[in-house]
């Protein structure tokens, strides 16, 4: 079916792409853009002012401002490169018109951000190699920073312009793996050396595992609608420009605002992530450390490690002259391969920051030169244990309880999410829900099958969107909108048996295809250009 064939039938049409927008809608983009703006200005400034520290030099402002805007692109680009994809099957049923379905969209992409754990975030920077991570505030730190989110959006921006339903998921996975392969070939070791396969692998298995996910349910489903829901009208094609009954337009709503909301919490951790690496890199002394731990939390922590520091110490006594804690734990994290000095080398690094916690008596009152140090060894320690988790290493029951506690304990320290990240993020991407949604939607709605969307076809697929982001999400695993949503409104052509665009399939999966290794490719050029710069 060509592009313009919906609009030549006579019982179908194109949905009405260009009706006129409110004369509020531009001014109210841009009042919203600025305010989001300023805001994240004004909490950077109360952040940096609680923490009393004189400012000398504006460089790190500089930088960490326009880090941040960029960051904020790459959301906005994700916005409507990706919800583009959750408003189609409602635009197409003309359950909702465009202007309001894309504003309704980015309302609850705004919310999910705001509801959204954080665990997604987190574990997307945990494929990074852990001694970039350490050196966050250093040159090669904002190197990485600007590689991963300069590779992202070039990639975004090619794909949306040629209408390609691209992985901004797999943009940004690919980016992170190319910056690991590139800071170990440069340090003179294997590239492979550079990222944490086994994090990646794990990555990896949700990404490439949820759109077939996405066929199959959402074929399935169609099959069970047909032989549980005997209504006839409920698998036809629009007719005209008429919007469907209204249980029909609810339920389609319905896993409109699902999908949404759910690629609002799993797709905006990404940003949020990123952000935080920003922070850390530019303002350690405001951001390396959750300074709203409350200061009666340090001597249970204090003590906790105290503890976990001595049963280790009972299993695997130190050498007479132990290597350095911290070599050997960056070690152990790169490679999860358990050497005698391991254990000793984890009860050391718990014992300083035991003496740390319990000098100061709250993380507010850590020296600002000690700041970054002490976030450096909670991090590594808590990685640390998260390897020997996952190798699972033997250990007595009681000494495992502990280091889970302990690396509990050590995370509400160093993975937290300031609120105002929180909405910067939501608005980026909920403003850009807004904006360039088009090509994607001409894509999934008219470019898939051979037939225009029925009600069911549309509900089908987005219900197992719907639920797979948000099993994902609960797990802690990044999953690509755009694949689930294509493959799920292709899987329900096929059970439908619709007819499949096959010239279309073949452009999405030479985009599936390209985007890892390109990504890939992109972003070690860049971390390269940007090291030497």
């Amino acid at each position: 079916m060509s592009e313009n064939s919906l609009s030549s039938s006579s019982s179908t049409r194109r949905p009405d792409f260009n009706g006129k927008s409110s004369r509020f809608s531009k001014p109210l983009f841009f009042i919203l853009l600025v305010a989001g703006l300023a805001f994240a200005g004004l909490n950077l400034v109360k952040d940096v002012e609680q923490t009393n520290m004189p400012v000398t030099r504006y460089l790190p402002f500089f930088l960490l401002g326009l880090a941040l805007l960029i960051a904020l692109g790459f959301e906005f680009v994700n916005g409507f490169h990706d919800t583009a994809n959750a408003v189609a099957t409602v635009i197409y049923t003309h359950s909702l018109t465009p202007g309001v379905a894309v504003v309704w969209s980015g309302i609850c992409n705004f919310l999910g951000v705001l509801l959204s754990s954080g665990v997604v975030a987190f574990g997307i920077i945990s494929l990074l190699p852990v001694e970039l991570i350490l050196q966050a505030s250093s040159g090669n730190g904002f190197a990485m920073v600007y590689a991963l989110l300069f590779s992202a959006i070039i990639w975004n921006l090619g794909t949306w312009y040629f209408g390609l339903p691209s992985s901004s998921s797999h943009t940004l996975i690919g980016s992170i793996i190319g910056v690991g392969v590139a800071n170990a070939i440069l340090h003179g070791r294997s590239g492979l050396s550079g990222v944490d396969w086994d994090q990646a692998l794990k990555v990896g298995y949700a990404l490439l595992l949820s759109p077939v996910v996405g066929f199959v349910c959402a074929g399935l489903l169609l099959w069970v609608m047909k032989l549980c829901i005997r209504n006839r009208q409920l698998y036809s094609a629009p007719q005209n420009d008429q919007p469907p009954p209204v249980w029909i337009r609810g339920l389609l709503i319905l896993t409109c605002t699902g999908v949404s909301f759910a690629h609002g919490s799993n797709d905006g951790q990404k940003g949020m992530g990123l952000i935080m690496l920003i922070l850390v890199g530019t303002m350690p002394i405001a951001y390396a450390l959750n300074r709203s731990l409350p200061p009666d939390q340090i001597p249970r922590v204090a003590s906790l490690t105290e503890v976990t520091e001595q049963q280790l110490l009972q299993l695997q006594p130190a050498a007479p002259k132990p290597p350095a804690p911290r070599d050997v734990l960056i070690a152990f994290v790169g490679s999860s391969q358990l050497n005698p000095n391991v254990l000793p080398a984890l009860a050391m690094t718990l014992n300083e920051i035991g003496d740390q916690i319990r000098r100061y008596g709250s993380m507010e009152n850590i020296p600002a030169q000690s700041v970054a140090n002490t976030r450096n060894q909670m991090y590594l320690a808590s990685e640390t244990i998260r390897h020997l988790q996952s190798a699972e290493v033997k250990l007595p029951e009681e000494t495992e309880r502990n280091l889970k506690a302990v690396k509990t304990e050590l995370d509400s320290a160093t993975r937290f999410i300031p609120m105002w990240v929180k909405v910067v993020v939501a608005i980026a991407l909920g403003l850009g829900t807004m904006v360039g949604w088009r090509r994607i939607v001409v894509t999934v709605g008219e470019r898939i099958g051979k037939t225009h969307l029925s009600y069911a076809q549309g509900a089908s697929a987005e219900l197992v969107a719907m639920a797979t982001i948000g099993a994902a999400d609960g797990f802690g695993l990044p999953v690509s909108t755009t694949h689930v949503l294509s493959s799920g409104v292709a899987g329900t052509m096929a059970a439908n048996r619709s007819g499949l665009q096959l010239s279309t399939l073949r452009n999405l999966a030479v985009a599936w295809v390209l985007t890892l290794p390109v990504s890939i490719l992109l972003s070690a050029l860049l971390y390269w250009l940007f090291i030497h710069l």
